[in-house]
């Protein structure tokens, strides 16, 4: 329409039984829409729900295990990172030494997490390779 005075978009929105919006306010001059508010909100909203359900979160699960741990066990934890992995979810591989455990960090710690990423390798990224923090040794591993 042009440029129009307030009074006269106000007038030509009533007269259509609409509602005149602005559209861009930062703009020399304003720019106004004549339109249905609720119409619009609620398309608005229907466009924001349908995105909604097309983005996929990715979550953090966590795999605990001790240096004791045996070799059936490991294995059935191997088997769980890799069902979590197919989830495409990431996965921290957590192990705790307690006590006088943390002597063997170096030696078993790591030698149990390089066996599960050398499992793991077709499978899945090495987001993080393992390492200490605190009385723990982690790893964090991701879907390829």
């Amino acid at each position: 329409m042009g440029v129009v005075s307030i009074e006269d978009a106000i007038k030509k929105a009533y007269d259509q039984q609409l509602d005149l919006v602005e559209v861009a306010a930062t703009a020399d001059p304003p720019v106004c829409r004549i339109m249905d508010f609720d119409k619009y909100r609620y398309e608005l909203i229907k466009k924001q729900k349908e995105a909604k359900k097309k983005q996929t979160t990715v979550e953090t699960k966590e795999i605990k295990f001790r240096p004791k741990t045996e070799e059936h066990d490991l294995n059935f934890k191997i088997k769980q990172i890799k069902k979590f992995l197919a989830q495409k979810n990431k996965v921290k591989v957590t192990m705790r030494f307690r006590g006088r455990e943390i002597v063997y960090a170096q030696s078993i710690g790591l030698d149990a997490l390089n066996k599960i990423a050398d499992s793991l390798r077709e499978d899945c990224n090495i987001l993080q390779e393992p390492m200490m923090e605190g009385r723990q040794l982690v790893m964090f591993v991701g879907p390829k």
